[in-house]
């Protein structure tokens, strides 16, 4: 129960953040907003990990700037892997990335 209400949190950060950033727009309608959860939820329990540690050199030099734009290319990179969810460019998956982050925190924490 407790991943079922995690995954529908998520779903919704995706269709908050479809809501608030100019640049990401979903066309698939429902179907688009689950399976990009989905997918965001496969990127940050198996992806995200991994290319943190790989990266750590360069975060620590950047005083932790570059795990920003790591995640601004992951979420483009999602962009890439379902359809009907498209990202304008990069500073859309960069704001993108951030209020995605911010709401998911947000409504995991009230979960």
């Amino acid at each position: 129960m407790h991943t079922v209400l995690r995954y529908l949190g998520t779903v919704a950060a995706i269709l908050l953040t479809v809501y608030i950033v100019p640049g990401v727009t979903v066309t698939g309608g429902w179907l688009t907003v689950l399976l990009a959860a989905l997918v965001w939820s496969v990127i940050t329990l198996l992806i995200k990990p991994i290319l943190s540690i790989l990266t750590l050199p360069i975060t620590i030099l950047t005083f932790g700037i570059f795990s920003l734009i790591l995640n601004a290319l992951l979420f483009w990179g999602m962009a890439l892997v379902v359809p009907g969810f498209l990202i304008a460019g990069f500073w859309s998956a960069l704001l993108g990335a951030i209020v995605l982050s911010i709401l998911s925190w947000l409504i995991h924490m009230a979960l």
